[in-house]
């Protein structure tokens, strides 16, 4: 049953190629939140015109309006939504899990925007990147997730939670930045359960790079 947030309806202004919106638009959508979406014309500079900026004035997506309230950074808006609107399955237990998640945020702040989200941005919207030492991050973060995911079904342990929600897409898309995924089958694994948790929703899908 799709629920209803309190006062107005939460609106996403987002960009859906983009995996910093597609990872709070998959937390709503578990959550079973009723929201609309937005789009933000990136490529035509909606991101920095004056009302945008009065949402976020650094200008970028998501943006998260709840109400009165509007919130951006990615990260920031699940932790908000989880505890605004969340159940047990996002609950914290522990200092020790609410650490871990943390630096799971860290990661997907760090070396997955470095890595596999920069390389996917350079052959998608030809940004000038350093592609080769992108795709070098890439693989090192990827045989470090391969192998703690050889122990465990999900990032922080036996139930999917709010790390695997802000590193799912950038790691599941990392094809579409000529980072292939054959060598990390724990990784592969992690990301079949994720898109088989009821409710997911997809990130839609870019063309391969050539070659």
């Amino acid at each position: 049953m799709v629920k209803e947030s309190l006062g107005r309806p939460i609106r996403l202004h987002r960009f859906a190629l983009s995996g910093h919106c597609h990872r709070v638009e998959l937390l709503l959508s578990l959550l079973e939140l009723r929201f609309e979406t937005i789009d933000v014309a990136l490529e035509a500079g909606e991101q920095k015109s004056p009302p945008f900026l009065a949402l976020n004035p650094f200008g970028e997506v998501p943006v998260l309006e709840d109400g009165a309230l509007c919130l951006s950074d990615s990260n920031a808006i699940l932790v908000y939504l989880a505890q605004r609107y969340g159940d047990a399955r996002f609950a914290v237990a522990s200092p020790q899990l609410a650490a871990e998640q943390q630096r799971w945020f860290s990661v997907a702040a760090g070396p997955l925007a470095s890595g596999p989200a920069a390389a996917r941005i350079h052959h998608l919207f030809k940004r000038p990147v350093d592609l080769g030492a992108a795709q070098a991050r890439s693989h090192a973060l990827f045989r470090v997730m391969n192998a703690h995911l050889n122990e465990r079904a999900y990032l922080l342990g036996a139930e999917l939670t709010l790390a695997d929600v802000a590193n799912y897409a950038y790691v599941a898309h990392a094809p579409e930045g000529g980072i292939a995924l054959d060598e990390y089958p724990s990784l592969r694994r992690w990301i079949a359960r994720v898109e088989a948790t009821p409710r997911f929703v997809p990130m839609p899908k870019s063309p391969l790079p050539a070659g």
